[in-house]
């Protein structure tokens, strides 16, 4: 039996839960939340209950009783609670991977799965084709363009209120361009996807990003453009955002349920 921890139940953790429900070999174990049970919405503690009846509250990772831990709370759950669970020798499965573009922090994390003698996974989140991009670099990747195209009130909140009157646009405008770690930088609440093109191929200082806000999208496309010594491809995504969080897709979620089921189907792919 696996032995979750899961870090965090929002909207990704509770429908990853919803989906892990009845999944032979695997069980969440404990669910770390930020304040003690008691302190809990009723109606998270009811949702919880019925989804992971045998998961207990804790306010931090269980150092002992877990085989694999969860991150599903955002960027600084991998500061607070990843980093020493590698430390202790509990491997790691990670949502939030636009925190690997703070300076040092994925150089931190690997030492501490080296030191530990853990495991750290990335999911492939909310676009495709990272098994391809990262097999490409084996080879030689030449050229990683990502773009994020979304409608404009999408970019609310960020430094493209500054450049442009986003409830008045009536034409696409490129918002950013630049590196991966500059785009998670200046749109951080944007970064995971660049984040994981990067990661998997050329490097957060070597994969190139343009962002787009376009008055004639209503979802959020996802692009990737490679090229190198394998060939060349191109992946297009449109995402159905999370009904829960509609700044999340609901691909993220299914990313998340398939590596985790993959540690205990049979046959995995």
């Amino acid at each position: 039996m696996l032995r979750i921890a899961l870090i965090g139940f929002g909207a990704i953790g509770s429908a990853a839960a919803e989906l892990l429900q009845n999944t032979n070999g695997l069980e969440i174990s404990a669910v770390v939340m930020p304040g003690e049970s008691a302190q809990c919405p009723p109606d998270v503690l009811q949702r919880l209950h019925a989804l992971a009846p045998r998961a207990q509250i804790y306010e931090r990772v269980p150092e002992a009783g877990i085989d694999l831990v969860v991150e599903a709370a955002g960027h600084q759950a991998l500061i607070e609670h990843v980093l020493p669970a590698l430390l202790r020798g509990q491997s790691c499965m990670v949502a939030s991977i636009g925190a690997l573009s703070h300076p040092g922090l994925a150089e931190q994390l690997q030492q501490a799965a080296e030191q530990g003698g853990s495991k750290l996974e990335l999911i492939a989140g909310a676009i495709g084709a990272i098994d391809a991009l990262a097999a490409a670099r084996i080879g030689g990747l030449d050229q990683v363009l990502y773009t994020g195209r979304k409608p404009p009130l999408a970019w609310l909140g960020t430094p493209a209120e500054q450049s442009c009157d986003l409830n008045a646009l009536a034409q696409e405008l490129v918002i950013f361009s630049g590196t991966a770690r500059e785009a998670a930088t200046q749109f951080p609440k944007n970064a995971n996807v660049a984040a994981t093109v990067a990661l998997a191929g050329l490097g957060l200082d070597s994969t190139l990003v343009r962002l787009v806000a376009d008055p004639a999208v209503q979802e959020n496309i996802h692009t990737v453009q490679a090229q190198g010594a394998f060939g060349q491809f191109e992946l297009s995504m449109r995402n159905t955002p999370l009904t829960a969080n509609p700044k999340t897709s609901a691909q993220t979620v299914y990313s998340l349920v398939r590596a985790i089921r993959n540690r205990v189907l049979p046959v995995a792919i």
